[in-house]
């Protein structure tokens, strides 16, 4: 097997690779501003984005860029006549466990809400376990034939817009914050996180882990400068990551890396959601949805900043290359020189990164039902269908 800079030093030696389930990204900043860019010329053929399209309440933008082997961050848009939808899946150790949330997650929360007859705190987390349970279903009838797809997880953040309230949902470290305006003296936009980071980094992540499993010595490991769970992991909720939660799917120890070597009394990681409910005020602009690949390069108020300075269209491909610019410069790398790196290797420069920005016009607020069509985007794919949001509306 090729070391990774046997590899590196390959890419250099044969032509690009066209893959066929993205859009490239091949224009240069049109904003002019070179900063985000390093001089760009050139297009990012793992770049995927959709520059702008419209919802109930504004517009949003949409962008991927792909890391990986195989891409491991899923994402979707969903929008409706009265209502807007957005999901960011953050996979780990496989591709299965984000797609299955972008399959299962927004179905089930469009069938709950519409028992229930309005989409609140309590739909979106029942909806949670639901994807949760039908995920681990998945598991069960397919560990026989691969075992490690009982190591597969997701970071889960989803959010929605309905009747002038936004309410939001996450597992995991994907991040969404709030632009909003100032005071009206200083004018100035201002970040606030919406969510909670699910990850061992953080002392009161470390401390709720002490706190539920009072017995267990070994909850959180410091490994190699790195808070992890069980010596494992980071996030301390996901959907999936079974071998973490139930001992049927105990991994055996030829499985190192994800061996724990006494049986689970209790789930080490959980599917509970942190839930969200903000009444949206004239002042509140947008909203930034993203994956930890974004936050690992910039701050949030760095991202409100960009957002707030620049056009809509496009802007959430211009955070990406932004945080991929960041990514080169930490190697002492153009991002011209980034951008060539084949998936694969390029994980060894940053993450798969998603960002999706809900911009928020204040007068649509008041409107009903904005006629928009109902559409479903899901990202790094081509394909943009008729949205389930009828289901609930109808």
């Amino acid at each position: 097997m090729f070391s990774w800079l046997a590899r590196m030093a390959l890419f250099c030696l044969r032509p690009m690779r066209r893959y066929g389930r993205m859009n490239r990204d091949d224009d240069d900043d049109n904003n002019g501003d070179h900063d985000d860019i390093d001089g760009d010329s050139s297009g990012d053929s793992l770049l995927w984005s959709r520059e702008l399209e419209r919802h109930s309440f504004g517009d949003f933008s949409m962008a991927v860029v792909q890391a990986n082997e195989v891409i491991e961050d899923h994402t979707q848009v969903e929008t409706g006549n009265g209502a807007v939808f957005v999901g960011v899946y953050d996979g780990h150790g496989g591709p299965e466990a984000s797609r299955f949330i972008s399959e299962h997650l927004f179905p089930h929360l469009m069938r709950l809400s519409r028992e229930k007859g309005s989409i609140s705190e309590d739909t979106l987390r029942a909806a949670f376990f639901a994807t949760e349970e039908g995920f681990l279903t998945l598991v069960r009838r397919t560990c026989g034939l691969k075992p490690l797809i009982a190591a597969v997880g997701s970071c889960c953040l989803v959010g929605v817009i309905w009747q002038g309230t936004l309410l939001i949902a996450n597992v995991g470290d994907s991040r969404a914050v709030l632009g909003s305006m100032g005071n009206s003296r200083s004018n100035k936009i201002v970040a606030e996180q919406l969510t909670s980071d699910h990850n061992a980094a953080l002392e009161e992540v470390r401390q709720e882990l002490r706190s539920l499993h009072p017995d267990d010595s070994h909850i959180v490991v410091l490994k190699n400068g790195v808070w992890r769970v069980k010596g494992i992991i980071q996030v301390s909720r996901s959907i999936g990551d079974a071998y973490l939660k139930r001992p049927e799917f105990s991994l055996d120890p030829s499985f190192p890396r994800f061996h724990i070597p006494e049986r689970l009394q209790r789930p080490v990681l959980s599917a509970e959601p942190c839930v969200y409910t903000r009444v949206l005020q004239t002042r509140d602009k947008f909203v930034i949805f993203a994956s930890d690949g974004l936050w690992e390069h910039m701050s949030n108020q760095q991202a409100v900043e960009i957002v707030n300075k620049h056009p809509r269209p496009g802007i959430a491909r211009r955070l990406v290359r932004r945080a991929m610019n960041i990514a080169a410069k930490k190697r002492e790398m153009r991002y011209d020189d980034l951008k060539k790196v084949e998936r694969g290797v390029r994980r060894f420069f940053h993450d798969d990164i998603t960002v999706v920005v809900i911009f928020i016009d204040n007068e649509l607020l008041m409107v009903e039902k904005a006629t928009v069509p109902e559409l479903s985007i899901k990202g790094f794919s081509h394909t943009v269908g008729p949205s389930k949001f009828s289901i609930f509306f109808s």
